[in-house]
């Protein structure tokens, strides 16, 4: 029997057996320490009542609700807020819930927060959080591409109906300030005419659908009574006349691109939030714009312009002098020349960013054109002069579409417009002064996306401008 016990048979069984018990231990323990871990990781705080999370890890988001000493108001209450804590950083949520001194007590251990006692405030709170815990958890992974204040945003406004008016009314704001006041003015046409549309100032991003859009282009085509407010405020009601194909197109255009940005902006696709999820132009087909037009005439014609005579100080006298400005230094438009100043005078020449065009170029839409003896006196006339007589560039543009009809009278003729200065400029060069397509593309400032890998190697010649322009201007001497 001893030799038995000894052998190395036995040896090795118990030595087995016991490297078995200690491994199952060992393993009960790992079992209860992480049922206690997890347990311990959201609980039922006994101070509060409320359900808040413990000791988060930097993966985690967490949510809580706070009550702040010196967020006390004059009328004896406190705001409760929400504390999300993510990433090591901390963000606080604005709540509908105030609470008096009877609802709360002091904290055993933080003098500078409060306890909410009162059990109909916990209820309440305790269904908030939940929701925003739910609202996390759904992120999944996607939770880690959140930086906090997107996560406090997203918290925000996940649910939250998107008033589309709204949008708009920021959105034109915003290109207000950026001083793009003709695509603001555009847009905002836009936005008047759908709140006429659906006769109310809110409507939401979901009821601009397939069916609104068919039924807003005959809204369009119809004559229809519309109110505004005038520059004292107002109310003034006008007819608006049925609107043409062309117009038509310009107003769906736009709405398109209000859509777009909306998309842009509530859409965060690389954290996989898509808060406009149907795109109604897909299956809509705006109507064909009617061919533009030529806007451009003939020498005599500007002649017949330069030499005409209208009343001093007049509208008709602005539009004159702009529109041979504009002539004489490459078409350049109204909303630069409103903009320019002395700062853009350069060695005698005149160097600027096309407002237009200069946020989608990687040029910025610069160019420098010559101050030929022509332009002189006229560009020291109306610089900085402008921006003084109108407050924006709308009030200008109206100044010198009634002045131009006032011109049009004066030398027999119809239709013709500030911007026909810059139509025939172009038209001229190629067709009488015989430059090339490209020189003309240069002067009138206009990018050749055929030919972005060329323009990477070749710098930009303003010598070329100059001789464009000589020759153009020499024709009124002919």
């Amino acid at each position: 029997m001893f030799a038995y016990r000894n052998s190395p048979t036995h040896s090795n069984s118990f030595s087995i057996a016991v490297i078995r018990q200690v491994l199952h231990q060992k393993m009960l323990n790992f079992s209860k320490n992480r049922y206690k871990n997890r347990y311990r990781k959201i609980q039922l705080c006994r101070a509060s009542g409320i359900l808040k999370p413990i000791k988060p890890t930097r993966k985690m988001a967490t949510v809580e609700a706070k009550v702040f000493a010196h967020h006390y108001k004059n009328d004896g209450t406190w705001n409760v807020k929400i504390r999300v804590f993510h990433k090591t950083q901390v963000r606080f949520l604005d709540t509908e819930h105030f609470v008096s001194e009877k609802q709360v007590k002091k904290h055993p251990k933080n003098k500078t927060e409060y306890l909410i006692k009162d059990p109909f405030i916990k209820k309440l709170l305790n269904n908030e959080l939940e929701d925003y815990r739910i609202a996390i958890s759904n992120l999944g992974t996607r939770l880690k591409l959140f930086n906090p204040d997107e996560l406090k945003n997203y918290l925000t406004n996940h649910d939250e109906d998107i008033d589309f008016i709204k949008f708009c009314n920021e959105y034109v704001k915003e290109l207000k300030d950026g001083k793009k006041d003709k695509s603001a003015a555009n847009f905002n046409t836009v936005k008047n005419s759908i709140v006429d549309f659906f006769k109310r100032e809110k409507v939401l991003v979901d009821e601009i659908n397939l069916d609104m859009l068919y039924d807003w282009e005959r809204f369009l085509r119809t004559e229809r009574i519309i109110k505004r407010l005038n520059q004292f405020n107002d109310p003034v009601t006008t007819v608006q006349k049925a609107l043409t194909d062309s117009s038509v197109h310009n107003y769906m255009r736009d709405l398109r691109g209000l859509f777009n940005h909306a998309r842009k902006r509530y859409n965060r696709k690389s954290l996989g939030i898509i808060r406009i999820e149907h795109y109604p132009f897909e299956e809509f087909k705006i109507v064909d714009a009617p061919q533009t037009k030529k806007r451009n005439t003939q020498v005599k014609t500007i002649k017949d312009i330069r030499d005409c005579t209208p009343k001093c100080n007049s509208r008709a006298e602005l539009a004159r002098d702009l529109f041979m400005l504009s002539f004489y230094m490459c078409g350049v438009n109204a909303v630069d020349l409103f903009q320019i100043n002395e700062t853009n005078i350069v060695q005698g020449r005149l160097e600027y960013n096309r407002s237009k065009t200069k946020d989608k170029r990687k040029d910025n839409a610069f160019i420098s054109i010559k101050i030929v003896k022509e332009a002189k006196p006229l560009l020291k006339k109306y610089m900085n002069n402008l921006s003084q007589r109108y407050s924006t560039i709308g009030g200008l543009n109206k100044a010198l579409s009634s002045g131009m009809k006032e011109v049009c009278k004066l030398v027999s003729v119809d239709g013709i417009t500030y911007y026909w200065a810059r139509h025939t400029v172009g038209n001229l060069a190629r067709n009488k002064c015989r430059m090339s397509k490209d020189d003309v593309a240069l002067a009138l400032n206009h990018v050749d996306h055929g030919r972005k890998t060329t323009d990477i190697y070749v710098d930009k010649d303003w010598s070329i401008v100059d001789e464009l322009q000589k020759k153009v201007i020499g024709l009124l001497n002919q």
